[in-house]
């Protein structure tokens, strides 16, 4: 049978977060959604494997899927949305700083009948950052700078929390950062986007893998290739002709 919700974790190197974070998940959603849950591992090397193996013997709803080495965030997200089953996917950072049950004030807006026809992608905005200072602060100037440059409409479009259209997603183009931008990729091909607050809370174990320094001159460079992209779409009205028989 085919479930309602695909969430799609993409983790690297993160094996001291998994099994309360899939506690987390299971609290919030059993019994409420008919779900399944796609861990993607994306070249982990600290025992993040074997770790979800263990945790997905006891939870059935589990799939996992692995990439041999290292090839990032967004392409661990495409190769999630591709494995999923249902109609809605849901992403989720595996880090446990995102709460697994904002995801249903999320879906509740995709289930109501009057919801704005072509939603199809909901983002989180986080209320009170629980990241060091110097995180906070390029996340704002690079929200800034994104939302003037592409009016995306949407003040945090780095937060791992999004619910969207499996078809829609699969749709827009895909390049790596891509995870970054879905709001102006999504508004490029007709749809409509929300955002919605959400908790953020401290990581419990590990590390960030991403730096500021660097994560900010690659953000330039895609910037600037999603702003080519918005100026470029195909946009075509189609008449039906009459048959000629």
């Amino acid at each position: 049978m085919t479930p309602e919700l695909s969430l799609v974790v993409p983790v690297h190197n993160e094996v001291d977060n998994l099994a309360q974070l899939v506690a987390e998940i299971r609290a919030a959603l059993d019994d409420r959604v008919d779900y399944e849950v796609i861990y993607v591992d994306d070249g982990s090397d600290d025992g993040t494997a074997p770790r979800l193996r263990a945790v997905a013997a006891g939870f059935p709803r589990l799939r996992i899927v692995r990439h041999r080495e290292q090839a990032g965030q967004s392409a661990a997200v495409v190769d999630g949305v591709r494995a999923a089953r249902a109609a809605w996917v849901a992403t989720l950072d595996g880090d446990g700083q995102n709460d697994p049950a904002d995801l249903l004030p999320m879906l509740a807006m995709v289930r109501d009948p009057a919801a704005p026809p072509g939603l199809s992608l909901i983002i989180g905005q986080r209320r009170q950052r629980q990241d060091v200072w110097a995180k906070r602060a390029a996340g704002r100037i690079a929200n800034t700078v994104r939302a003037r440059v592409l009016g995306d409409a949407t003040p945090d479009t780095g937060c791992g929390l999004k619910l969207f259209a499996r078809d829609a997603f699969l749709a827009v183009p895909q390049f790596d950062h891509m995870h970054r931008f879905l709001p102006a990729l999504f508004l490029r091909s007709g749809w409509q986007v929300a955002s919605v607050p959400v908790s953020h809370r401290p990581r419990r174990h590990g590390r960030s893998h991403y730096g500021i320094l660097d994560r900010l001159w690659v953000g330039i460079l895609d910037l600037t290739g999603v702003l080519w992209l918005q100026r470029r779409p195909l946009r075509a009205t189609i008449v039906e002709e009459p048959d000629a028989s």
